[in-house]
């Protein structure tokens, strides 16, 4: 049986850090290129960042560029999402996902391409 679960969230003020975690079961991690999404209440689905089978390949949204960090560990299935600097827009639940891809680029940001999704994690920001 498939499984995709994310941990991690919680609430922080402005400024604070959190490391969300993806261990999924089920399936094999290093067989998929994985993506970490956000959706914030009334607003669209986001690609946060991407990563490819080998870790080689990363691509991050802008919004995020420089203050979060995604990486993987294929011995552990277990994708991750370093998150510092953290601002009150980025409140959204986040989730991750897989994509029977090679690649990670800014194109596999996009959450058509995706497989498997977990059922997130909400992340708090205040000010």
């Amino acid at each position: 049986q498939v499984q995709v679960v994310a941990s991690g969230g919680g609430s922080v003020q402005a400024g604070g850090s959190l490391r969300l975690s993806c261990t999924a079961s089920g399936f094999l991690l290093d067989d998929y290129t994985m993506c970490w999404f956000r959706q914030a209440p009334g607003k669209e689905r986001e690609g946060v960042s991407t990563i490819s089978r080998s870790g080689s390949y990363i691509a991050y949204a802008d919004s995020v560029k420089g203050r979060f960090t995604i990486s993987r560990d294929n011995t552990k299935n277990t994708l991750y999402l370093q998150m510092i600097s953290l601002k009150p827009e980025d409140t959204a639940m986040y989730y991750c996902a897989a994509f029977e891809g090679w690649m990670a680029t800014r194109q596999t940001l996009d959450w058509r391409l995706y497989k498997y999704w977990g059922q997130g994690t909400q992340v708090t920001v205040s000010s």
